[in-house]
């Protein structure tokens, strides 16, 4: 059995990887054609399932153990609603149209602001404010909590809970019948 990842490390690893594909798009500004739609949808993906993994657990997490949670855990949440209607936009993009490149740049530019201040702020504040314990209990959920996210953005959907754990798995069913229909995110 798999040692248990802490939620930090589970986080930190899903940064890792969206930066990676933030880089690859990079790589391919203004090129038309699948490979970059494709990479832009694997992108949303991951974004959303994790965000929603970090709304269900790891914001309520911060709003009990943290000094000054819940203007934090609002924060975050509000940068959430921000990149979440960004993806929606491009989500109805594709990469020949005017719009899909600087719609991608603005993603990035709010993802990688988000991931820093994750970073730089609140792991740290929460690494102090929890013990090894919690942090491990809370990877697992957030773990989980991935599995059965939605594959799409839901902008007006609950980002709290208990909306957001009740509604969510259900969302992320519908998401994945019509990603499995339509081939959205199939392997690059």
């Amino acid at each position: 059995m798999a040692e248990q990842r802490d939620v930090i490390a589970v986080l930190t690893h899903d940064h890792r990887e969206v930066e990676q594909m933030f880089s690859e798009l990079e790589s391919m500004r203004g090129a038309i054609g699948e490979r970059p739609k494709l990479l832009a949808e694997n992108v949303v993906i991951e974004l959303v399932r994790h965000s929603v993994a970090e709304e269900q657990y790891l914001y309520p997490a911060v709003r009990e153990h943290v000094p000054g949670g819940d203007e934090l855990a609002d924060y975050e949440i509000a940068e959430h609603a921000a990149a979440e209607r960004t993806m929606q936009d491009l989500e109805h993009l594709e990469p020949g149209d005017d719009r899909f490149w600087p719609e991608l740049d603005r993603l990035m530019a709010e993802v990688r602001h988000h991931l820093r201040e994750e970073e730089d702020e609140l792991f740290p504040r929460l690494r102090e404010a929890c013990d090894q314990a919690q942090l491990e209990e809370l990877g697992a959920k957030v773990e989980r909590a991935k599995k059965t996210a939605p594959t799409r953005p839901h902008p007006y959907a609950p980002d709290t809970p208990p909306g957001n754990r009740l509604l969510m798995p259900g969302a992320g069913l519908v998401d994945r019948i019509r990603d499995a229909i339509t081939g959205r995110g199939r392997s690059s």
